[in-house]
């Protein structure tokens, strides 16, 4: 199973998108690893090669659940909205109260139930293990295996 399906994203659905990523990372303070997980899916979905593409979506601003879920009708768009929050999340190698509160919310506006959001967020634990896989230091990939809750 590919961790994002290759679906096609209108310009405003990547905007929309990148706009909710924004309000995930300004939860608890923005992660330099947030910022370029953001920056490089909104030049990619939105084909925006610019350098400031980052400094539009700040300057459009973050969106809250109730607006996000106006922008993203179609399903597959909402569940890759949810995962790529999921992954911007754990882009700093925590997820916080206030950024776990924040994604609830947005799974709620999507109508997103807990058991898929669950599964997203073990498909999202599964892809940042994967690279540790194959290690042979068994005690530092156990050790984060277990920050990430596994």
């Amino acid at each position: 199973m590919d961790f994002f399906p290759n679906i096609d994203v209108s310009a405003l659905e990547a905007e929309a998108i990148a706009r909710g990523l924004y309000a995930v990372a300004l939860v608890d303070g923005i992660h330099e690893r947030e910022l370029a997980l953001i920056s490089d899916f909104y030049q990619g979905a939105a084909a925006d090669e610019s350098p400031d593409a980052m400094v539009s979506i700040e300057r459009a601003g973050a969106l809250e659940p109730p607006e996000l879920a106006q922008h993203l009708g179609r399903a597959e768009v909402r569940d890759l909205f949810m995962r790529a929050a999921l992954l911007c999340a754990w882009a700093d190698g925590k997820v916080s109260f206030a950024e776990r509160a924040k994604i609830d919310a947005f799974a709620k506006a999507l109508n997103v139930s807990d058991a898929a959001l669950a599964a997203l967020e073990a498909h999202v634990k599964d892809l940042l293990l994967r690279p540790l896989a194959n290690l042979a230091n068994v005690d530092a990939v156990t050790s984060v295996a277990k920050k990430l809750g596994v």
